[in-house]
């Protein structure tokens, strides 16, 4: 799930509608749901003529030709002479459409039918939804979305995130209920480039329309909690506009403040009153439903590591229904959460067959290593060996990992997103995956590999310690620090009391022993793979792991670093893995204080604890 997309203008010949369904009837629901009974039944059948479409419609495509594919539309001479690709191997070709760019670069057609195809999609979890609560739609929504300047590339591409590429979409203005469903923010508060701004407009009408709140949320989980961060900060201001009818004067674009004004049509003392009252609590415990008394759940992704923000959460909403209904990436949307009253924990989505031609790459791991099993075998090799093994869509079996590769509508080739996916269920014929995580390499500094979804799994057993404390992880990223010898690991640690009003906490306040970091080090150790192991204890190539504790809002920082280099709020998420040297030096800079592992972890030669 990467952050930038590179639009690439291209005309489609498909006449094809993808299944787009006129929900502009009294039986929309009923018409969307059996939709997806039908596609998920017919799954197989449906991914052959999904392909063949994606090929007919881009036989001239020079990366299609260059492989030899030699305008041939049928699986197995595909799957025989197109490679399995990452994003550096499309690099020097994106980067010659594009020529710059310092984010990863994406390319998207810019056509009605990829339009349709993407409204279709969002139109879809509305029935899901209704079938939970029947009566969402008479309510309005306040989901927070951003857009990001967009830019021209030496090339003359536009250079765009790909939530300010649907943004921006003409469907998208045309029809934004088939998306979010009556939005409390004004198209206008969408599209202001300045995230102040459209972040304080945007709260400011969902707070004006407190009570018609039936639902809120943001694209990720983590958007949501920076919204909370940013009411702590601003709610006297706002307080101040519904007080007294007006708006602050930091709002300086006219469309924004054109349209907000039509929102605030009236001074409202009582409302202002109730916000400054539940606002100035010691305490923001359920924050979110006190102030919109209605609301009845949150929209907003949580599978992954976005789970760290769970707990975060169900604190501020008093533990409202967190819907994660959405598998979305820059690179295309994929699949629908079809129980999406369920534990946060037992997110699964079921891919739609329609939206892309699906393989995947089986993840062999034993449970020793925790890693990809490479034998003897050399990288080469070793992803030769992994793509013979690639399977179609109705072949996954139940309970095992892959990691997905997607041929899309937009020009990706079996292309390896780099997202491991659990199948845990079917939905007839169609399998049910659950977001494992990234299948990235975030830490090494020997001959281990420490992914990203093994150092969450560890993260979380450590964080069991600071329990009693009523402390909880912020959020966290980790560093591979080779300028000491040994070189090892490195975690930075924002902590928070959510029992004190953040306005007024600081990390520095948080009195826990050293002793109890000091175990959280080794239980991270313990909980990763035995070449860690066996780098720590046996060899000693790897020093002792070190928890630093920073202050609050470090992370904020780090964020807003990423935004002035050209990020989206939209698509930010946390780096679990740091190299950017400025980003390691901000956060050394906020150090509270730092802890290291004091004992080796448990190992034997045969790899077992």
């Amino acid at each position: 799930m990467n952050d930038y997309k590179v639009d690439v203008h291209r005309e489609s010949t498909s006449d094809h509608d993808n299944g787009i369904i006129d929900f502009h009837d009294n039986n929309k629901h009923k018409k969307a749901l059996q939709f997806i009974d039908d596609v998920t039944t017919n799954a197989d059948e449906i991914q052959k003529q999904v392909l063949y479409e994606i090929l007919s419609t881009s036989a001239h495509v020079e990366y299609l030709q260059r492989h030899g594919l030699d305008g041939h539309t049928d699986r197995e001479t595909f799957k025989k002479v197109i490679p399995v690709v990452k994003y550096e191997n499309l690099k020097p070709d994106i980067t010659r459409i594009a020529n710059g760019g310092e984010f990863k670069l994406m390319p998207a057609i810019n056509t009605k039918e990829q339009y349709e195809r993407e409204r279709f999609f969002f139109s879809l979890a509305t029935p899901i939804i209704s079938q939970f609560f029947p009566d969402q739609e008479k309510g309005k929504g306040m989901i927070f979305l951003f857009v990001k300047s967009e830019a021209k590339t030496p090339g003359g591409v536009r250079d765009l995130t790909a939530v300010t590429g649907l943004l921006k979409s003409p469907v998208f203005k045309e029809n934004p209920n088939d998306y979010y469903a009556n939005l409390t923010s004004p198209y206008e508060t969408l599209l202001c480039e300045d995230s102040y701004q459209s972040m304080y407009s945007q709260l400011l009408c969902g707070l004006y329309q407190n009570t018609q709140v039936l639902r809120a949320g943001s694209i990720f989980a983590y958007g949501f909690i920076l919204m909370i961060t940013f009411l702590q900060e601003h709610w006297t201001l706002i307080c101040n506009d519904i007080r007294t009818g007006t708006l602050d004067a930091r709002i300086t674009d006219p469309s924004v403040r054109e349209a907000v004004l039509k929102i605030l049509r009236k001074p409202n003392s009582e409302l202002a009153d109730f916000i400054e009252t539940e606002c100035s609590r010691e305490s923001w415990q359920g924050i979110i439903t006190r102030l919109w008394p209605n609301i009845k759940y949150i929209d907003a992704v949580i599978s992954g590591t976005m789970s760290q923000y769970v707990p975060a959460l169900d604190y501020f909403t008093n533990g409202l229904p967190i819907l994660s209904i959405r598998y979305l990436a820059s690179e295309g949307f994929f699949g629908l959460n079809l129980n999406p009253l369920c534990k946060p924990n037992e997110v699964s989505y079921t891919l739609i067959p329609t939206m892309a031609y699906f393989e995947f790459l089986p993840i062999e791991r034993n449970n020793d290593e925790g890693g990809v099993i490479t034998d003897s075998l050399n990288e080469e090799e070793v992803e030769e060996k992994q793509q013979q093994k690639l399977v179609d869509l109705v072949d996954v079996e139940l309970g095992k990992e892959y990691e997905i590769v997607v041929t899309t509508y937009a020009g990706f080739y079996r292309y390896r997103l780099g997202d491991v996916l659990q199948v845990v269920g079917f939905k007839n014929n169609a399998p049910q995956f659950k977001f494992i995580g990234r299948e990235n390499v975030v830490l090494s500094i020997d001959f281990e590999k420490t992914y990203e979804v093994e150092l969450q799994n560890a993260m979380k057993n450590a964080l069991k310690h600071l329990i009693p404390f009523g402390v909880s992880l912020e959020d966290y990223t980790s560093y591979a620090d080779t300028s000491t010898t040994p070189g090892h690991y490195v975690l930075y640690w924002e902590l928070r009391n959510y029992d004190v009003n953040q306005a007024t906490s600081s990390s520095s306040s948080l009195v826990i022993p050293p002793s109890i970091f000091e175990e959280c080090c080794l239980t991270i150790e313990e909980s990763l793979d035995s070449a860690y192991r066996e780098c720590r204890v046996l060899d000693k190539s790897i020093g002792p792991l070190e928890i630093k504790i920073v202050e609050t809002g470090s992370f904020e920082k780090l964020m807003n670093n990423a935004l002035s280099r050209g990020a989206s709020i939209s698509q930010y998420k946390t780096p679990r893995g740091v190299k950017f040297a400025p980003s390691i030096e901000l956060l050394n800079s906020r150090v509270l204080s730092n802890y290291f592992s004091q004992k080796f972890p448990k190992y034997t030669l045969s790899g077992t604890s």
